[in-house]
């Protein structure tokens, strides 16, 4: 079996060849001529290339014959936050035509990790003509979860009025998601959303939101829910909703998911003595700031609180972990007291985790890649980091969807060539 990756090692050459060559995997297969599954075995490190492999991805990369490719698909992202769905399907060949994000501060970190993009972002999604957004192939949303009013769809019932999205969805963001499907009908989608989306307002929410998808605007509905701790040290499940146009027999069931227990642990992404040091987060050597470790007063506080709660039998109370570990979910409120998520240190009180190694929790900073740019403050870090996605999770989302976007969009470029000659 081979040794699993960890989020500290050295990418393998090949991943780092290929990134040079700026091909995506299904890019890389198709060019080589390989099957993508022995591509993504060489991606993994569970098997290494033959040298001739590496040399024409070299010379592709000294060549530039992986830049200024037509994008395989187009997409666009609402409710973008600081991008991490973004981040997924990007390397798989897809281009963002269209950005969305209210929070200005969530923009100033997008802003400074996408500086390529030629197209603005735009603020609030309701203000948007949906005639305004480019055509694209695939939307992507990691929309708010909010409940539906009930009472504006009683009424028509009992008049006998018809209703739909525009009636029971109205005034919620995913309202708005509805309104530029509906709009531009875009060959697949794909929303994430908390587990708990199913089980929201008794199953309500959840039921309205695969009838729109489903029943109104006609979209072949799957979901998932995907614990990221596959991938990443910490226990974080999210549901993820993909919709295509038409029917092509995309399924969840045969998605590869490595196994829970043989994820990495919390080792993998804190800092280490000796390391290079980031001034906004560590001393010279490596050793975490100061800051972060908790003041004893609120430590002391922590401890009652849960002491308290033990006491009555509840559960509330903060989350202690070593190196050896996987994390609780980190959350938007970690910025708080840090109390999910506390990392043990000799003779003195816990500490928080730093912005930087939220950053690897989520998945955002990977081996051999540049970090994530962390232009805000340390409590801006904290709530952008606790309400965005498992990078490396909707980066298996997209490799599992992108055989069947590619194929929609052909199909629909040869529908076009036959009206043409037509």
């Amino acid at each position: 079996m081979a040794q699993k990756l960890s989020l500290l090692d050295p990418l393998p050459e090949f991943t780092t060849v290929r990134q040079q060559a700026g091909l995506s995997i299904p890019e890389t297969a198709q060019q080589l001529g390989y099957g993508e599954r022995t591509v993504y075995r060489w991606e993994a490190g569970e098997t290494r290339p033959r040298k001739a492999v590496l040399d024409v991805l070299r010379t592709m990369k000294a060549t530039g014959a992986g830049e200024h490719r037509p994008a395989a698909f187009t997409f666009i992202d609402l409710f973008a936050g600081i991008g991490g769905l973004r981040r997924g399907f990007e390397p798989t060949g897809g281009k963002c035509v269209f950005t969305s994000e209210w929070d200005k501060y969530s923009q100033i970190t997008y802003r400074a990790n996408f500086p390529g993009d030629d197209h603005e972002i735009a603020g609030d999604i309701r203000k948007v003509d949906a005639a305004d957004i480019p055509k694209h192939d695939l939307l992507l949303a990691g929309f708010p979860c909010q409940p539906f009013s009930i009472a504006g769809v009683s009424k028509k019932n009992a008049l006998n009025r018809p209703h739909g999205f525009a009636c029971e969805a109205q005034g919620t963001l995913f309202y708005e998601v509805a309104r530029i499907i509906s709009h531009h009908q875009p060959k697949a989608f794909v929303l994430e959303n908390v587990k708990n989306l199913v089980n929201h307002d008794q199953g309500r929410t959840f039921r309205v939101i695969h009838d729109v998808l489903a029943k109104e605007l006609g979209y072949q509905i799957r979901w998932k829910v995907i614990d990221a701790k596959s991938w990443v040290p910490q226990h974080r499940e999210r549901i993820f909703i993909v919709g295509f146009r038409e029917p092509n027999g995309f399924s969840f069931d045969d998605m590869h998911i490595p196994g829970p227990t043989d994820g990495p642990r919390l080792a993998t992404v804190l800092h280490t003595v000796g390391a290079a040091a980031e001034k906004a987060f560590t001393h010279e050597d490596g050793r975490v700031a100061d800051k972060y470790t908790l003041s004893e007063h609120l430590w002391g506080y922590l401890q009652g609180y849960a002491e308290k709660h033990r006491l009555k039998g509840n559960g509330f109370g903060f989350g202690l972990f070593g190196g050896d570990d996987v994390a609780r979910t980190l959350s938007a409120r970690y910025h708080k007291d840090g109390s999910e998520i506390l990392i043990r240190q000799e003779g003195k009180a816990p500490r928080r985790l730093t912005p930087r190694e939220c950053a690897r929790l989520m998945g955002f900073d990977s081996p051999g890649r540049v970090p994530m740019k962390i232009p805000v403050s340390d409590t801006q870090a904290y709530r952008q980091f606790g309400n965005s996605v498992v990078v490396p999770v909707v980066e298996a989302v997209a490799n599992h969807m992108v055989a069947s976007i590619r194929e929609a969009v052909e199909v629909e470029k040869a529908k076009a060539a036959r009206r043409a000659i037509a």
